[in-house]
């Protein structure tokens, strides 16, 4: 994956984490994933397609920093994941990678988003379905981490 790529992602995230939340977030510097398990608590992942690429988009949560993140978008306060933070990180997931499409876009990237799908537990095995390498950013607040991992991959014979 083009590590032009990768900015887009960071652009949403913070967009969206900042304005849902009113949280100050800090990318840290992306790197090239080494494992194929899940980083947090609960991590959304949604599939990318078109006729030209195939890839996807992870959203992992420290328990800490999603109960902070959900509890500030909802004014409300959350001791432990249940369903309705579940479902944040599906909408948080659907709106960070909307943003990244958009910008993604612009520069000749058009594809379509599959609806998110949410996993539970630390440490999940997750295999995608490309061979690019999966590009992780970290991401770190007063009150935890998340990390997004995204990969894209152009199609064979395709030309973007």
């Amino acid at each position: 994956m083009e590590a032009s790529l990768i900015n887009p992602f960071i652009n949403a995230a913070l967009n969206v984490i900042q304005t849902m939340a009113f949280t100050q977030v800090t990318p840290g510097k992306p790197c090239l994933k080494s494992n194929k398990v899940t980083f947090g608590d609960v991590t959304g992942i949604i599939g990318l397609a078109s006729e030209t690429i195939t890839g996807s988009m992870v959203l992992s949560f420290e328990e800490k920093a999603i109960l902070t993140i959900v509890g500030r978008m909802l004014y409300s306060e959350y001791k432990e994941i249940n369903q309705e933070v579940v479902d944040a990180v599906g909408e948080l997931t659907n709106m960070i990678s909307g943003g990244a499409k958009g910008e993604l876009s612009e520069k000749g990237y058009i594809f379509s988003m599959a609806t998110p799908t949410m996993v539970l537990g630390k440490d999940v095995s997750i295999t995608q379905l490309t061979q690019e390498p999966i590009i992780s950013i970290p991401f770190s607040m007063e009150e935890g981490a998340f990390v997004i991992e995204a990969n894209i991959m152009k199609k064979t014979n395709k030309k973007l």
